[in-house]
């Protein structure tokens, strides 16, 4: 408060120059002072801001900004993210205690309908570390986050919008995956691995088996099973992909600070090397996308997670590639279209199939819609055909 006081006891911003850029003002500052409350202490004739002479608004319209800012105690930014699609346009604090101190967790509001929950760790060199805890799209459409409250009695963020209400729990404990390790490497001051599940953390002079770190996220030193999760039991997936056609292997981690690397093993190689991407191959947030396959690109993939000094592999997927021509030998002849206009060649299909996966999730809804649509215009014209022929033996008959 003694900074916010002196910046606002100090000189105004003053626009100067043909460039309009914001200066000290040195001249006369009128009486009372503008952005002081109306006192008897000033001058007893002024009692409110209407009472305030021509020369003080006229003043305050021109000089709306302080010359000097308030900064953060560290001298930085608490929170900053740059390259982003939103705007932040509410914050709200949440003071949690956690085994080792207190933390203020940041709910962030933006303007795309999205919820950021932040905390910021202070090291003993009081270097400050800023961790997305979680990113939730609270509002089904893109719409502005207006208002946001706290309710630490039941434990739930209220955020409200032009769309509405909507209840947010403050911790999401389940989503950091079913071991103490994941648990610990979450850094949530809200959770703890409390011996079978990460669960919500409640400060109690009785110490049981709970296990968190938020400052340091060392789950070696808190937790008896780092081999487990970071050693075996991987998720195993098959993957198939035709040449010349895109395939993606989608890989997303629980944490938000996990850095997510892949690795392949092609056959006749001995040991696995890291993918670089480059404009054929593409490395999302949500997996590895091949942009049109090769045939050296079947093989044995990886993606693995690491965080800190920890690596982990989260997913091994053996890719195979297939030749075009093995498509069309596995599929039953294509007759003319003119005997059954409702036959599509298999083969472009599964192209558009494999083209609409790459786009947005919404663009394989629409193909389906668009085939749908076009075999029912199909059939309704090979039923209407089929009336004008019985029509037509029926005339011949009657003739």
């Amino acid at each position: 408060m003694e900074d916010i006081r002196a910046v606002f006891n100090g000189p105004y911003a003053h626009k100067e120059g043909p460039d309009h850029r914001w200066v000290e003002y040195e001249d006369r500052i009128p009486y009372p002072r503008p952005g002081t409350c109306p006192s008897r202490t000033y001058d007893p004739h002024i009692k409110t801001t209407k009472d305030f002479p021509d020369e003080v608004i006229s003043f305050i319209r021109l000089h709306p900004l302080m010359y000097h800012s308030v900064h953060p105690m560290t001298g930085r930014p608490i929170f900053t993210r740059i390259n982003t699609e939103f705007r932040l346009t509410r914050i709200v604090v949440d003071r949690v205690a956690a085994e080792d101190g207190q933390y203020a967790v940041m709910f962030l509001g933006t303007d795309m309908g999205s919820v950021l929950k932040v905390v910021s760790i202070t090291q003993e060199n009081w270097s400050t570390e800023q961790i997305i805890l979680e990113e939730l799209q609270v509002f089904k459409s893109p719409s502005p986050i207006l208002n946001m409250e706290i309710s630490s009695k039941q434990q739930q963020l209220f955020v409200g919008g032009s769309d509405g209400l909507v209840q947010v729990s403050l911790h999401r404990c389940h989503i950091y995956g079913q071991g103490c390790a994941e648990c610990c490497l979450a850094r949530d001051p809200y959770c703890a691995w409390d011996g079978i599940q990460c669960s919500r953390y409640v400060p109690a002079s009785k110490r049981r088996a709970r296990r968190q770190d938020i400052k340091h996220g060392d789950p070696s030193s808190h937790c008896w099973d780092t081999e487990d999760v970071f050693g075996r039991n991987v998720e195993e997936k098959v993957l198939y992909g035709v040449e010349s056609n895109s395939s993606f292997l989608e890989c997303v981690s629980k944490s938000q600070q996990a850095l997510i690397r892949w690795f392949v093993l092609k056959p006749g190689m001995d040991h696995r090397q890291e993918i670089k991407p480059d404009e054929r191959v593409l490395i999302t947030e949500r997996g590895l996308l091949i942009r049109w396959l090769q045939r050296s690109d079947a093989g044995s993939y990886f993606c693995t997670s690491q965080e800190h000094s920890f690596t982990r592999n989260l997913l091994h997927l053996s890719l195979h590639v297939l030749d075009p021509g093995q498509l069309n030998g596995h599929q039953p002849a294509i007759r003319d279209s003119s005997e059954n206009p409702s036959v599509t060649e298999p083969r472009q299909r599964y192209k558009d199939y494999l083209r609409m996966l790459s786009g947005p999730a919404h663009s394989l809804d629409e193909y389906c819609e668009t085939v749908w649509h076009k075999e029912k215009k199909q059939k309704q014209k090979g039923k209407w055909k089929h009336v004008q022929e019985l029509r037509k033996s029926r005339n011949r008959r009657h003739h």
